[in-house]
Formats: C-alpha cells, sequence, structure tokens
C-alpha cells in the first residue's frame, strides 16, 4: 500500500475518533458489531462520561434516571474486556439486579449486544428451577446476570462454585438492592470476590448505606453524577409562605386556582402516599385532573400517570420524594413544596427539576413553625441571607420605602419569606371544609394522613441545633411580598389592627371587672367578693414582678456601666500609645469562622469538604437519603439503630448485617431460605452424571494465574500462533511472577498506612512503651 493510501486511512479513522459516536471508544469489531446491529449511533451522556473510565480499569460509581443508557454503560465494556469465551475459565463477570424482571431485561440486552461473539451468559433469578440452572452453570458461563438471593442459594448449594474467577463486577440500580432489604447478601458476596476485580456500582440515587458500601468494596472509585443538579438556577424564582398545618389544603388550592397560570405544569411534592391519594381526590372534587405517583403504586399505573403528565394532557402531577427518583419532565413550571424537604440536598432535588435549559420557573414552599430550622439550614448550605418580610404597620408607615427596600434585597439575592394572607386561607378553608365533610373517602382519608405524617415527622432527620436556637429568636413576618396587591387599603388596616389586638394585654382580669362593675351599681354578690381576693392576689405577685423588673433593670445597668469603662479604658490606652488593640474575646478574630454566614459570596468555598471531592468525602457530596413515603418504609427506617450491649448505646447501622438473623437467605420474593445444604445439587449431579466447576481451572487441571490487567489466563497455555504453528508449553510457568502490579502495590502501601495508624491509637490510649517495645516502670 501506498504512503498517500496509508496516510488516508488514518486520516479517515482519526475524523471517525472525533466524531462524538461509538467510534472514539475503540471497540473490537465483534462488539461494534452489537452496537450497530442495535441501531446505537450516538453515545448518551451517562454513556460519554462513564464508558472512558470503566476501560480504563477504574472503579465507578454512576447516577442517573431510570431510561438514561446506564445498562450499555456498563455491558460494552464488559463485552469489550471478556472479548471471548475461555472454557474452564470460571466467571469472569456478575451483574447484580434487585428483581427477576430487571435481570431478564439485562440477558435480553446483553444478548443484543454481544450477538457477534461467542460469550457465555447464564441467567439465575427466582422462579426458575435450580435443575435448569445446574444446567446452564455446568456450561461454564462467561457471564452470570442473578439476583443476590438466588445467586447466594446456588453459592451454599454447589461445593465447586466459587467467584474468585470474576474480573468485572455490576451492582445494577444498587439502590433498590439496599431499598429490598439485601445488603447483608451483598456484602456475604462482596467478600467472595478477587481482590483484583473492577466493581461498577450504577444507581439512581445514593443513600448514606450505599456509599459506605462503595467506600468498602470499591477501589478509589470515581463518582459520576447526572442525577441532579449541583446548584439551584439563576432562573428559578423561590417563595417561602408561613402558615399551620392544617391551612396547607387551602392555601394549594389558591396557588393552583390564582397564582399559578393554567397553561403552566406543576410538580406537587409530598410526604406520604395518603397525602397524594388525598389531593388527588380533592382536586378531582374541585375539577382538576391531576397525575399522581408514589412508591407502592402499580408500575403500568405509574407509566400511565406520568406519560399523561408528559404529554400535557394533564397539568399537575402529585408525587412523593421516593416516586420522582426516576421521572424527568423537560418542560417543568412549577414546583410546589407541600411538605418541607428535611435536608437541603432533598430541597435541590426536587426545584432542580424546573427552570431547566434556559426556562423560568418557580419553587413554591409551606414553612410551618417546625420547618423553620429547616429553612436556616437550606439558606446555610446555599449561603443566601434570608430576612422576615415586613409587618403590616411597617407598611402602613412608609409603604414606598418598605416595598423598595424588598425589591433591593430580592435583587441582591436576600430572600423573604412571609405569610400567607389569612382573608385568603379562611375563605378557601371553608370550601375545604365543605368538600371534606360530604366525602367519606375524604373523612377516612384525612385521620390516615394524620397518623402517616405523624410517622414521617418521627423518621425524618432533626435539623442543626444552632439552627434550632437562630429559629426562636427570628422576628415576626408580615404579609408575603406576593400577595400585596391581594390585601390593600382596609384589609391592610384591619391586618394591622390585628395584630396589635395579639399584642395587647388588659389591665384587670375579668373578675376584677365584674366586681368593679358592681361596685359602682352599689351591688353586693359574689362578684364583688373577688375584687378583694383578686387585689390581695395581685399584691403578693406585683411584688414579686418588680422585684424581678428591678433585679433585670440593676442587671442591665450594671453591664451598661462596665462597657462604658472599658470602651473608655480602651480609648485613653489608644490615645496614649497611638496603637489600636482589639478587646478580649474567647475567639481569635484571625481564624474564627461563624456559622451563621456574614459574608456569603466569599465563605461558601470555606468548607473543609468542598465540592466533594477531598480525600475519601468525595462520595459524600453525591449521598441523598429519602424519607420512605409508606408505612412498612418509614417502620424499617425508624429501626436503623442498634442498641450496643458493650456501649450501652443506641449505633445508627449503615446495613441490616448486625439486626438480620444469621443462617438465613432472603431471595428477591422476601421468602427465606436456610443457608445449610438441600441435597438439590447432588440429586442433580448423581441423575445427569454431569458437575459444575467454577473454580477457573484450565482442560488439563492446572490453576490459573491473574495478570496485570486482571484478566485470569491458563499458566500452561496451548493456542495456535498467527503462523499456524502451535506455542509451546512454557517451562517454570506455575512459578508466580516477582513482579508487583499497580493493584499490588497499592494494597500493600495501604496495609502499611493502616498498621501505621493502628500502632498511633494504640499507643494513644495512655499506653506507654520504652524503646526496647517492653512497657513502661510501673507496669507489670
Amino acid at each position: 500500500m501506498s504512503s498517500k493510501a496509508e496516510f488516508k486511512r488514518k486520516e479517515k479513522q482519526q475524523k471517525k475518533a472525533k466524531s462524538g459516536g461509538f467510534e472514539s471508544f475503540g471497540f473490537s469489531p465483534n462488539v461494534f458489531k452489537g452496537i450497530k446491529r442495535k441501531g446505537y449511533r450516538v453515545p448518551t451522556p451517562i454513556q460519554r462520561k462513564t464508558m472512558p473510565l470503566i476501560l480504563s480499569g477504574m472503579d465507578v460509581v454512576a447516577m442517573a434516571r431510570t431510561g438514561s443508557g446506564k445498562t450499555a454503560a456498563f455491558l460494552l465494556p464488559m463485552l469489550q474486556r471478556l472479548h471471548q469465551h475461555v472454557p474452564h475459565g470460571g466467571v469472569r463477570a456478575l451483574i447484580l439486579s434487585p428483581t427477576r424482571d430487571l435481570a431478564l431485561q439485562t440477558i435480553k440486552f446483553t444478548k443484543e449486544l454481544g450477538r457477534f461473539t461467542d460469550l457465555r451468559i447464564s441467567l439465575l433469578v427466582g422462579g426458575d428451577s435450580m435443575e435448569s440452572q445446574f444446567e446452564e452453570l455446568a456450561q461454564n458461563p462467561d457471564i452470570i446476570i442473578a439476583t443476590p438471593g438466588r445467586l447466594m442459594h446456588h453459592l451454599s448449594e454447589v461445593d465447586d462454585m466459587s467467584l474468585r474467577t470474576v474480573e468485572y463486577v455490576v451492582f445494577d440500580e444498587a439502590d433498590c438492592l439496599f431499598d429490598m432489604g439485601f445488603a447483608e447478601q451483598l456484602h456475604k458476596i462482596l467478600a467472595q470476590l478477587s481482590e483484583n476485580r473492577q466493581t461498577l456500582l450504577f444507581s439512581a440515587t445514593l443513600p448514606s448505606a450505599l456509599a459506605e458500601f462503595a467506600k468498602a468494596g470499591l477501589r478509589e472509585p470515581q463518582p459520576v453524577r447526572l442525577d441532579l443538579e449541583t446548584k439551584i438556577s439563576p432562573d428559578l424564582k423561590l417563595a417561602f409562605f408561613t402558615l399551620r398545618h392544617e391551612e396547607k389544603h387551602a392555601a394549594l388550592l389558591y396557588l393552583i386556582r390564582e397564582k399559578i397560570s393554567s397553561d403552566q405544569q406543576t410538580l406537587v411534592f409530598v410526604s406520604t402516599k395518603h397525602h397524594v391519594e388525598f389531593l388527588n381526590v380533592l382536586f378531582r372534587e374541585e375539577g382538576f385532573e391531576p397525575s399522581v405517583c408514589y412508591g407502592d403504586m402499580d408500575q403500568d399505573a405509574r407509566k400511565m400517570h406520568i406519560s399523561r403528565f408528559r404529554a400535557r394532557k394533564t397539568m399537575l402531577l402529585i408525587v412523593t420524594d421516593v416516586a420522582a427518583r426516576g421521572i424527568d419532565i423537560p418542560l417543568l413550571d412549577n414546583v410546589v413544596n407541600w411538605d418541607f424537604p428535611f435536608t437541603p440536598k432533598v430541597f435541590v432535588h426536587r426545584v432542580g427539576r424546573a427552570a431547566r435549559a434556559g426556562r423560568t420557573g418557580t419553587a413554591y414552599s409551606f414553612v410551618t413553625a417546625e420547618d423553620m430550622p429547616y429553612l436556616l439550614d437550606l439558606h446555610l448550605y446555599l449561603s443566601k441571607p434570608i430576612r422576615a418580610a415586613p409587618t403590616e404597620e411597617e407598611v402602613l408607615q412608609d409603604m414606598d420605602g418598605v416595598m423598595s427596600k424588598i425589591d433591593q434585597a430580592v435583587a441582591n439575592g436576600e430572600t423573604i419569606y412571609g405569610r400567607f394572607p389569612q382573608t385568603v386561607i379562611d375563605l378557601v378553608s371553608d370550601r375545604v371544609r365543605e368538600i371534606v365533610d360530604s366525602s367519606a373517602e375524604l373523612d377516612l382519608l384525612r385521620k390516615t394522613c394524620a397518623n402517616g405524617f405523624r410517622l414521617y415527622s418521627k423518621t425524618k432527620p432533626l435539623p442543626s441545633k444552632e439552627s434550632i436556637r437562630r429559629a426562636k429568636d427570628f422576628p415576626c413576618e408580615g404579609l408575603h411580598p406576593m400577595f400585596k396587591n391581594v390585601v390593600e387599603g382596609g384589609e391592610l388596616m384591619a391586618l394591622a389592627f390585628s395584630e396589635r389586638l395579639k399584642k395587647f394585654r388588659p389591665k384587670q382580669t375579668i373578675l376584677e371587672a365584674e366586681g368593679e362593675a358592681a361596685k359602682s351599681k352599689h351591688l353586693r354578690g359574689p362578684s364583688s367578693q373577688w375584687v378583694d381576693v383578686m387585689k390581695r392576689k395581685r399584691e403578693v405577685h406585683e411584688n414579686v414582678i418588680n422585684l424581678v423588673h428591678q433585679q433585670r433593670s440593676m442587671k442591665n445597668v450594671e453591664e451598661e456601666e462596665s462597657q462604658f469603662e472599658i470602651t473608655s479604658s480602651m480609648e485613653k490606652e489608644k490615645k496614649a500609645s497611638g496603637t489600636k488593640r482589639k478587646p478580649q474575646s474567647f475567639k481569635d478574630e484571625d481564624f474564627y469562622i461563624s456559622s451563621v454566614p456574614t459574608n456569603h459570596h466569599m465563605e461558601a468555598g470555606l468548607s473543609v469538604r468542598a465540592n466533594g471531592v477531598v480525600g475519601s468525602n468525595r462520595l459524600e457530596a453525591a449521598v441523598l437519603d429519602l424519607v420512605a413515603d409508606d408505612g412498612g418504609g418509614m417502620k424499617k427506617q425508624k429501626s436503623v439503630y442498634h442498641w450496643d450491649k458493650r456501649g450501652k448505646k443506641y449505633i445508627k447501622l449503615n446495613n441490616g448485617d448486625r439486626v438480620t438473623a444469621s443462617g438465613k437467605i432472603k431471595t428477591e420474593s422476601g421468602a427465606k431460605v436456610k443457608a445449610n445444604k438441600t441435597g438439590i445439587y447432588k440429586k442433580w449431579k448423581a441423575r445427569s452424571h454431569s458437575k459444575i466447576s467454577l473454580k477457573g481451572e484450565s482442560s488439563d487441571g492446572t490453576a490459573q494465574e491473574t495478570t496485570s490487567a486482571g484478566r485470569r489466563q491458563p499458566q500452561w497455555s496451548n493456542r495456535k500462533l498467527q503462523g499456524g504453528k502451535k506455542q509451546h508449553s512454557v517451562p517454570n510457568a506455575h512459578v508466580r511472577s516477582e513482579i508487583k502490579d499497580l493493584d499490588q502495590v497499592r494494597k500493600e502501601r495501604q496495609k502499611k498506612a493502616d498498621r501505621i495508624s493502628h500502632m498511633k491509637n494504640k499507643n494513644s490510649k495512655g499506653k506507654k512503651f520504652g524503646k526496647n517495645g517492653k512497657r513502661g516502670k510501673g507496669r507489670k
């Protein structure tokens, strides 16, 4: 071939590699044929981000919504790595799925993509006969796609079944694996795998228990996140309304009817599935047709409701946090937080679905008195200042000046929270009460919602102590600026009068007032007798009250005098020395950082865990814990605390290992199987005259050796070379190589560091040792 033709061929290959398609990943011809046969042309965002990392051999934790192409993201690198079937090579790839349906979908997908390879695949799921699965395992499969319960059952039955030859492990929909109670099985499976494996974890969200599992089972995992927004869009408006819990129904109805346009789509987040059903019936009684979605809902019904909302046949979707994990609405206008989210990350996860791709949107949030600390936690997380809306009296005194201050504060990025107008709440509440009283279904659901919300409140995490303290000191808020056009003139004066009425304290009790009126009319009765009793009682109480007031005033005067003396002495010292001296304080002003941000823009980057990529905490930035939406899930989350007898305290568990019954295996159907052998494999072996041998032996019985790339090859190779000649056996091939690969070096360094830190901790517990290693004097 001429040099010019060779140059054109290389140039054509480079253009293909830069095209952004699957050509740029360098797949083998057989794998690329399967991609083209499947009809794929351009990789999805999760595939573009994860496949280069997986192909380079790294462990990956990937988070993306359902339907984003996660399955192909881990199947294509697996097919590329395994390449072809290796007889007696053992199981080289393992894919764990939470349900039988997902496993069936995965094996169908694997066969379509690996059509042009000779790799053998075995499916181990509950519901199929064990004998048929024994027959598949006897064919020496390269890939096993299984559910954790059935895989553990096979491992307990078959003696010659081993997972030490596995090079490639995938935990598919890992958050569902943990939600369904497979934590114990996953840890046991992880313990049976080799240390040189490549581990991938694909999930929609990352709960804290799953993050701990990833730290324990993965080696320096690379997080890839497409699950939620890292910050709130600047095109999203935030509105926070303070109200009582029983007023939320009326406030939501008013928002949907009056404030939100009929051509805008709205997503409403509630706490439990019972609230979803209640609001669904309530809105239908009012003439709206909402779509609903929650965790326990039938899968077909959920798809139907979401598809109707996406097609804009319905403009309102009511969901829980659990059901909203895999939902993606590209043209969403508004988000309503019916129940205020319990962590800032959940708030960002919710409102991040609106105002995307240059569109504008609004997030409305209902805040009760119990939710105020969570609101302060949110603004500390966002590094945004927050202030209360001005009261009605302040607005009446200087309406133009107050409104201009509010507009300026909003322009500076501050958040204004305020009350819902009480007149509106009262009018709509009457209508809601009529609907509930006339509907037996709503009356029954109301009691169920109350019980569910009580359990939800016990299950959700507590806010920070600093925010609880600050919430008590926050001033009383006025009407929210959004409703300045709703109440004007006389109604505004009435609201101001009602505020003054709340602060009014009478000078006399009702008994004294009645007694004084009876005396003025010269009437004798029991009311006139009570006047003397109340006077004597008031004399005693007034003496105590006046004494307390005197003590407080004396204390304030002393503090002012001492402060004045300190400041005057400091001023004299400054004038005498000509230098500035700082007042004595418990904190060092050069290094002290307050829990309440003063400069929000500068202090946003002062966190030790900034961006979540410092050291071992890089996964913690992606952690997103969600409270369950049904009673059973909430009770499970409530029982995550285990009593430690030795420490005599409750310990929060990351998985169910220490509270689950030992000696039992839980299948994907929820049934429990005894861990000891049932003899079914022994009977099958005697009847079929076959056996399962998945320990990774070659055809002549020798063990396999792990190469530096992690793939196991037989020690005595007898394959043909390109010229047709056979390769002779290599002498001393059974001796392990003394050259260590990168994984072994990294592992030894980690062990050494752990050993050093363990010795330091051991020596710091009050044990003093001499130079020769013996204990010091005085210890025998």
